[in-house]
């Protein structure tokens, strides 16, 4: 049952027969419809099982809604992080730089933090990490960078 994934409907007698039909491909049916779905090859390192799983999402996706594309990037650098595939890119630089003030608003109230040679300072008092600081703010785990809006 080798059809195309863009012509799944949103029926789910059908989402399941494709569903049941990508589970039972070998590796070399799996590579054929990793090139149709992504129009790429697959990396050499890719299992059976992995090639399987995302083949799965992907017709899941095409009727329910796929990934946001920040996470798309994040798998997409995560994916390709010796910077050799066909989709490389480098993942953005985010070095802060002695002296620079970071300013976030969280719940009414600005912060400001000062990025020091070894650690950071907001208050008078020093942190190791933003994401130090970004738990003390919000008292929940946060990527300190993602918190400060430097993309990371």
């Amino acid at each position: 049952m080798e059809q195309s994934l863009h012509r799944i409907t949103l029926k789910p007698a059908a989402l399941c027969a494709e569903l049941n039909a990508i589970q039972q491909l070998d590796r070399a049916s799996c590579i054929s419809r990793w090139r149709k779905v992504h129009k790429t090859q697959p990396p050499p390192h890719l299992s059976l099982q992995f090639m399987r799983k995302a083949l799965l999402f992907e017709a899941q996706a095409k009727v329910y809604g796929g990934l946001s594309k920040p996470v798309q990037r994040t798998f997409k650098y995560a994916l390709y992080a010796d910077g050799k595939g066909p989709n490389a890119f480098k993942k953005p630089n985010t070095t802060l730089k002695l002296g620079t003030h970071l300013v976030r608003e969280w719940n009414g109230k600005t912060y400001r933090v000062e990025v020091m040679e070894t650690n950071f300072r907001m208050k008078g008092r020093e942190f190791a990490s933003l994401s130090a600081i970004a738990k003390y703010i919000t008292g929940a785990h946060w990527s300190g960078p993602r918190f400060f809006g430097l993309g990371a």
